[in-house]
């Protein structure tokens, strides 16, 4: 298939003992096996903070070490329930300052954020050691999940852009259609990342 650069991902496996840690870990191995040369970002759920089971992901040093904060900590209970803002932070600090991965977050814009809770979010991303953010559009995925609150505008996109880049990303996507997979393979060629 001459993949270069493959992004892994998983849904949340909270009912095995290790959050599905081993199951990447060995798909991690399998994939260098049969393609040593693909450099791989793999997007990790939480895990419910358990370090063992990061640092058995982590230990196999993927080019980038993706997560997603997803929205700002005052929207947090009713986005992601089950997860815990700075418990995400943690992983990216773990991240890059115990095993030194280039590291990637995600925030999607438009759930009832203000502005400065954007920024704020934006800050602590780079306050733990994140190197890449992408920030796009959320959009509803089901009638069940939380309606989309606006449509964030392109000038906006562009002013958290430039509040990205000031605060010292590295690569910053931001716009409408940006995922946390968006041009995946550009933020790793663009920086030849370690």
């Amino acid at each position: 298939m001459k993949v270069k650069h493959a992004v892994l991902t998983s849904v949340n496996r909270d009912d095995l003992s290790d959050g599905g840690a081993s199951h990447w870990a060995e798909t991690i191995r399998a994939v260098r096996a049969i393609n040593p040369g693909v450099s791989l970002e793999c997007l990790i759920p939480d895990f419910q903070g358990v370090e063992s089971a990061l640092d058995l992901v982590m230990a196999e040093a993927p080019e980038v070490l993706n997560h997603n904060i997803e929205t700002v900590p005052s929207l947090y209970s009713r986005v992601r329930p089950q997860a815990i803002y700075l418990r995400s932070l943690q992983i990216l600090r773990r991240a890059k300052g115990q095993h030194h991965l280039a590291t990637k977050s995600g925030i999607m814009v438009g759930m009832g954020e203000r502005a400065d809770e954007v920024e704020a979010s934006l800050n602590d991303l780079r306050n733990h050691g994140c190197d890449m953010v992408t920030i796009g559009q959320y959009l509803q995925p089901t009638s069940a999940h939380l309606p989309v609150h606006r449509y964030v505008t392109p000038a906006e996109f562009e002013q958290y852009r430039v509040i990205a880049e000031q605060a010292g990303f590295r690569h910053v996507q931001s716009a409408p259609f940006v995922r946390s997979s968006y041009h995946a393979e550009a933020f790793f060629t663009e920086e030849q990342l370690p």
